[in-house]
């Protein structure tokens, strides 16, 4: 097997796989926080399980030297006391059945209340990370491997409780063991430690490849999802992508199988040799215990009490130890979840803000602003001096990767300047509480979010603490005319939208963009955005749609992004960008004027329309 790559982890010595389970004690701090009262139900019947083997041992012992005692006698002897023991077997035997059905079915529960806790915990840290974090492809690593970590970990419960019940049968076990002979545990430990040392040695391997792999494995999921989703159907047909998809899926998923295959084929046959070990062991042990039993030295049914337990105690140390490595494991990739909580954002809610101003009374001011990417060195926006007043309605004008989206979202604080600073009010934009300023921001992108939803939550998301407000719902749909599309639907604001889920209705571009603009109606904040808010709407609708556009920015700070001058001619004033830079500003009549690059932009759109 090839080391692990750039990216990935090396192999695991046994030190780090031992500290690994530091991550134990407060994992088990979260599945108790998760239900207490089931979690001590699920510790009191494996420690009430934990005896039942020894038990029912030592009853077959008496039941075998009592039939013994019984077939040897020459007077008939009652059986009175055999059958006692034999109903004493059967109901160890329903009460361990019992008390089995018992763990499983809290080990379920307590897994699925750990994974809904678990996943509800992962979206709400997620939505307290910075946007620049989710730009990050190190991130998105992370992302996954927590997000694989939310299900299944109730496994590592399961284990590790496992781990303590086998213990505890051993302790019983042993004591008759080391009462009859002390020799056979030492026997016991030399024939089942190579396979422990094995088994670790291949989990360390199996770890290295699966954390290496993470990147790759992302890329198997997306060719999968790409392949063979309505949303790229139409591409994948017309631009015949699929035999392109389904190769480079192939070839991913044929090294990772090769590279698996190689893994466990070497684990088979290391497996294979140290359980013939394990077994020899078992055997020598097994010759012995007859060989006393023959010399007269112990009864038969000592002799079947001692070989099973000997039998259940190699059987047991065996899972102990094998189950040791996987808790290990498990544990090292529990350690890829907390490390996803441990991530801190840049931008957090200060206790001590400033109180966002309502209404807003002076406006923004941007001073020598400049802001960069993750991982680039180009400037997206730099030296940006300008102010956006009160009320005032600000269209920003310039070609794609000028700088306008990047410039809405410093305002909106998604991201916060490289260098310079934003002020609102006189005061610096980071004095202000951040979901404050948020909550007063309505922003409305290009690429806006087309929810898997009712048409009623679809606009709801606006201001989603109102989606029970169906008047007010109703309203903002009539005010950006995506009622004119929902009273089409067969459920009206009760229609699922999109075709993810059953009796699904799909929309058009412009029919989810009206829907989309219904958001902003229904925010109804101090400061507005829209990213190209009829980008997809024909001239009929457009024309529709402005016509409300003073009325929704009225007595509201806004900037509008688009590419259209019919547009851009309803703001207050007009700021041309260029390679992030602000080249002019001024209304639209000021610009013509001046003859710069609003005017060359405004005369080649014109062009276009004689």
């Amino acid at each position: 097997m090839e080391p692990a790559r750039k990216g990935g982890k090396p192999p695991l010595s046994f030190d780090e796989r031992f500290k690994a389970l530091k991550n134990l004690p407060e994992f088990f701090k979260l599945i108790w926080q998760t239900s207490p009262k089931m979690v001590l139900a699920n510790v009191l019947l494996r420690v009430i399980r934990s005896a039942i083997p020894l038990v029912t041992l030592y009853v077959a012992k008496l039941i075998i030297d009592e039939v013994i005692r019984v077939t040897q006698s020459e007077a008939p002897q009652s059986l009175n006391h055999l059958f006692m023991l034999v109903a004493i077997e059967f109901l160890l035997a329903i009460f361990s059945d019992i008390l089995n059905r018992g763990t499983t079915l809290l080990d379920s529960l307590i897994g699925d209340l750990f994974a809904n806790k678990s996943s509800i915990r992962l979206m709400r840290h997620s939505a307290n990370l910075d946007l620049s974090q989710f730009e990050d492809s190190d991130f998105y690593d992370k992302l996954e491997r927590a997000r694989r970590q939310t299900i299944g970990r109730s496994m590592l419960m399961t284990q590790v409780l496992g781990q303590a019940q086998d213990a505890i049968t051993m302790v019983f076990l042993a004591a008759g063991l080391i009462a009859f002979n002390p020799w056979l545990i030492l026997l016991l430990m030399i024939t089942v430690i190579p396979a422990f040392l094995g088994e670790t040695h291949f989990n360390e391997r199996s770890y290295s490849l699966v954390y290496s792999w993470t990147p790759e494995r992302r890329e198997l999921d997306y060719l999968r999802f790409t392949g063979a989703s309505d949303e790229t159907a139409k591409e994948v047909k017309i631009f015949g992508l699929s035999d392109f998809l389904t190769n480079r899926f192939k070839v991913l998923s044929d090294r990772f199988y090769d590279l698996n295959k190689n893994l466990s084929m070497r684990r088979a046959g290391w497996g294979s040799f140290f359980a013939m070990l394990g077994s020899a062991g078992y055997y020598a042990a097994y010759i012995f215990i007859i060989i006393d039993t023959v010399k007269g030295n112990i009864t038969i049914g000592d002799l079947t009490f001692l070989s099973g337990s000997f039998f259940r105690l190699r059987t047991l140390f065996e899972s102990i130890l094998n189950r040791f490595s996987s808790v290990a494991e498990n544990a090292l990739y529990l350690q890829d979840f907390f490390d996803f909580f441990n991530l801190e954002p840049s931008i957090k809610v200060n206790p001590q803000a400033r109180p966002f101003p309502n209404p807003i009374r002076e406006g923004f001011v941007f001073e020598n602003v400049g802001f960069k990417y993750h991982n680039t060195d180009k400037w997206a926006v730099r030296n940006l001096n300008f102010t956006l007043r009160k009320g005032e309605k600000l269209a920003l004008v310039g070609e794609n990767g000028a700088g306008k989206t990047t410039i809405v979202k410093l305002l909106a604080r998604l991201y916060d300047p490289t260098e310079g600073r934003i002020l609102l009010d006189g005061h610096n934009l980071k004095d202000y509480n951040v979901e404050d300023l948020r909550n007063e921001t309505g922003v409305i992108f290009q690429d806006f979010v087309k929810f898997q939803m009712t048409a009623n939550h679809n606009i709801a998301v606006g201001r989603i603490v109102e989606k029970d407000n169906r008047p007010k719902i109703v309203h903002s749909a009539e005010q950006s005319l995506a009622n004119t599309v929902i009273d089409r639907l067969p459920e009206k604001y009760d229609q699922m939208i999109g075709r993810r889920f059953a009796d699904g209705v799909e929309l058009s571009g412009g029919e989810w963009q009206k829907v989309a603009l219904g958001r902003a109606y229904m925010r109804d904040a101090q400061i507005l955005i829209l990213d190209e808010p009829t980008a997809a709407l024909d001239a009929r609708a457009e024309h529709e749609v402005f016509q409300r556009f003073t009325e929704l920015t009225k007595g509201k700070t806004a900037i509008l992004i688009s590419h259209r001058f019919s547009t851009v001619r309803m703001a207050d004033r007009i700021m041309v960008l260029d390679k992030g830079q602000c080249l002019e500003i001024g209304t639209h009549e000021e610009l013509l004027a001046k003859g710069g690059r609003y005017e060359e932009l405004f005369n080649l759109q014109a062009e276009g329309y004689r």
